[in-house]
């Protein structure tokens, strides 16, 4: 079948479970696939079966994260356009630079709203004078210790020093008393220089007992913006998701309506096209204050799917070849609740710490309201060079209870031998009261540790 949509051939320039989802959607389109793999990946079976070119040796820096041998690939395979997936080189400016340089239809926004967004500072500025809210802090990066203290005096302690280019709590530091200024700024520039070659750091009042809510948005080259509705990403541990779930179940029906609005105006006052997500903190006062934005597609994006019933790759390669959205605010009807669990290969007993090895069994769930998301398959060999995520379980439901009652039935069900899995975390998470009851922020891991290890 061929595609409507002119693309014939499409560059996956990322590898996993995103490489596996690009594909399919490409081929549901009529669109051939050609994955990137690194030597590490090419003997995977989700590559085997599907075009591919391998792009480097295992280490990502020469492969998965080297932009001039992604876009030399999607050329020399004979790709019109390249999908970037999440992580890696998604967030990179340079990759959609350098498509648009060899004519290389580049799937997410351009490279100027991508550097624009990545950049906290101007990030804040122009979501600010959109209508969002922020969180106090310092208007821009920090030139000294002495300007930190100052402006911390100004917010109130405790205060959080953040990498301007950063994120995954590379650059961060935590400051509760003016005592502890110097040495943070110091730590926290230093692994900002060394994480992402920009030293600068900027400040906020950190927001104790928060909860993490994004809101999905898409938008075509035609000014055209519409929001999917929020995620709450509350679960986590050092700043990586585990549980998300779609709606957030502690946000104001006000909060959200005003919110939601915002957040659409906010893309379109940019000039953003593409799929991408809002990131806010929840405070105490039920106020969502608005963080960053991701100008990619998220791992999470399929929670949204199962409420609204869109396919956002779809969507996203629609955009990049120039068609406007399928669908208006009016037309989204989101329905019902779904949560998605992140089926690590790492042992939660011995605090994640990583399980590469070969998968002897793999029985994935499934059934109405179910759906697993993975580029796994028995006798695969996860390897120590990437991200440790296998799977992803997402569950949909009418009710959130329901909904976790699903969710623990499908994880009973999950049969996954020869390496350490997550699954035990997100059982003990889901069936505890503090996940029910919602009695849980940022800083904890509600029914994580659990009273009696194995």
């Amino acid at each position: 079948m061929a595609s409507p949509l002119g693309f014939h051939r499409l560059f996956v320039a990322n590898r996993g479970e995103v490489a596996v989802r690009v594909a399919r959607t490409c081929e549901a389109l009529g669109i051939v696939p050609v994955l990137a793999a690194s030597s590490a990946d090419a003997g995977a079976g989700y590559v085997r079966g599907r075009e591919h070119v391998v792009v480097g040796p295992a280490r990502a820096s020469e492969s998965y994260l080297d932009p001039v041998r992604m876009v030399q690939a999607a050329r020399q395979s004979g790709c019109s356009a390249l999908h970037p997936g999440w992580g890696f080189l998604s967030e990179r400016p340079i990759l959609p630079a350098l498509c648009r340089q060899h004519g290389i239809s580049f799937v997410g926004p351009s490279a100027e709203v991508m550097a624009l967004m990545g950049s906290k500072t101007p990030a804040k500025q122009a979501m600010k004078a959109a209508g969002l809210r922020l969180i106090p802090g310092s208007d821009g990066p920090l030139a000294s210790a002495e300007e930190a203290r100052a402006v911390a005096d100004a917010v109130g302690y405790p205060v959080l020093l953040k990498a301007e280019s950063g994120g995954g709590g590379k650059g961060m530091r935590i400051v509760r008393s003016p005592e502890e200024i110097e040495a943070a700024f110091q730590d926290a520039t230093a692994e900002a220089q060394a994480a992402f070659s920009d030293p600068r750091v900027y400040l906020e009042r950190l927001v104790e007992g928060g909860r993490h809510v994004e809101i999905q948005i898409l938008a075509d080259a035609y000014g055209n913006v519409i929001h999917l509705g929020e995620r709450d990403c509350t679960v986590q541990r050092n700043h990586q998701k585990l549980i998300e779930e779609s709606p957030c179940p502690v946000l104001s029906d006000e909060e959200r309506a005003r919110t939601l609005e915002a957040a659409a105006r906010a893309a379109a006052s940019i000039g953003y096209a593409s799929a991408g997500t809002m990131e806010f903190l929840l405070d105490a006062d039920g106020t969502l204050r608005f963080m960053e934005m991701n100008t990619r597609l998220q791992v999470e994006h399929c929670v949204t799917e199962m409420r609204c019933g869109l396919d956002l790759v779809a969507e996203q390669i629609r955009i990049a070849a120039g068609a406007p959205l399928t669908v208006r605010q009016e037309d989204v009807r989101l329905t019902g609740h779904a949560i998605e669990c992140r089926i690590n290969a790492e042992d939660p007993f011995q605090d994640f710490r990583p399980s590469p090895g070969r998968i002897t069994r793999f029985r994935p769930p499934a059934g109405e309201g179910i759906r697993v998301d993975t580029h796994v398959d028995e006798g695969y060999v996860v390897p120590p060079h990437y991200d440790s995520l296998i799977a992803k379980l997402v569950v949909w439901a009418p009710t959130r209870e329901e909904a976790i009652d699903r969710a623990l039935s499908a994880l009973d069900a999950f049969e996954i031998e020869g390496v350490a899995t997550t699954i035990p975390l997100h059982r003990a998470v889901l069936a505890s009261e503090a996940f029910r009851t919602n009695a849980y922020d940022t800083r904890t891991i509600p029914g994580w540790p659990p009273k009696e290890a194995p």
